[in-house]
């Protein structure tokens, strides 16, 4: 039941947008285990100048292409999962882009499952995920 929110520039088109949407998707539910059907994106193309980023940062460096992912998701999986699900994100992407897997930025925030409503204002019973 992740939300996935991508930020990137509006150089970016809109078939590059829905290439980045389904890898992620695809690698949510390779590593997460999640159903197909949970299938949740925002997608922000945002002018250039509402990017900011340092050219280089801990060693990786980063240009125009940047793209900021953020994955809210219930609290559950290991550190071996986390870090399996990032890796298979930028190869996805990478593989069906041209974007530099450098310029890949991901933050996963957890919660709990009672944080989460998918309408009718009721926390939904999530026993079978």
């Amino acid at each position: 039941m992740p939300l996935v929110r991508i930020t990137l520039s509006e150089n970016y088109t809109e078939e590059e947008c829905n290439q980045i949407s389904q890898a992620i998707h695809l690698a949510l539910i390779e590593d997460f285990n999640i159903p197909t059907d949970d299938y949740f994106h925002i997608v922000e193309r945002v002018k250039p100048p509402q990017l900011f980023f340092p050219n280089q940062y801990l060693g990786v460096k980063h240009d125009q292409g940047i793209l900021f992912l953020q994955i809210i998701a219930a609290i559950g999986r290991s550190k071996e999962q986390k870090e399996k699900l990032y890796k298979n994100i930028v190869l996805k992407i990478s593989e069906s882009t041209k974007i530099n897997p450098q310029n890949i930025i991901i933050t996963l925030l957890e919660n709990s499952k009672e944080n989460w409503s998918f309408g009718n204002g009721e926390m939904q019973n999530f026993s079978h995920i």
